[in-house]
């Protein structure tokens, strides 16, 4: 996969008041949603679920986002897609079997937090707070965030 590629193309340790300003924003937008794709490739997702992992962008600016014109993307996009990567990231350590990982995200889930259906299911209803609950759930199981 390019995500190395992209994730190289990424300014490095970006300070956190820095982190809104338009102009870092723009350096991050192309790699960020060039690797959402990506992730999104690998994980089957089709265009529903891929904008509502996006938080609902018009379906104009997602095919945009599509055809490559991606402009600058907002700070909430640019989380999403930050939450989206840790939880690609966690699912390769904790599953090598680059399948398996991949599947995960659909596959129902016993852990109470997701009552019996998949992870992908509360990362969409919940958008924000599911993204933040699926990713702390594996960072937590292969032992931290980074």
């Amino acid at each position: 996969m390019e995500l190395a590629r992209n994730a190289a193309l990424t300014p490095p340790g970006i300070p956190p008041a820095r982190r809104r300003d338009p102009k870092v924003r723009r350096q991050l937008s192309g790699p960020a949603m060039r690797s959402f794709f990506q992730i999104a490739r690998a994980w089957t997702l089709n265009n529903d679920e891929q904008r509502a992992l996006l938080g609902w962008p018009p379906e104009s600016t997602f095919y945009k986002y599509k055809a490559g014109q991606i402009g600058i993307l907002s700070y909430d996009t640019l989380m999403r897609i930050s939450l989206l990567l840790g939880i690609y990231k966690d699912l390769h350590i904790l599953y090598p079997e680059a399948d398996l990982a991949d599947r995960w995200l659909r596959l129902p889930n016993s852990n109470p937090l997701f009552g019996g259906k998949p992870a992908l299911a509360l990362m969409i209803e919940d958008g924000m707070d599911g993204l933040y609950q699926v990713r702390r759930l594996l960072d937590g199981r292969r032992g931290g965030w980074n």
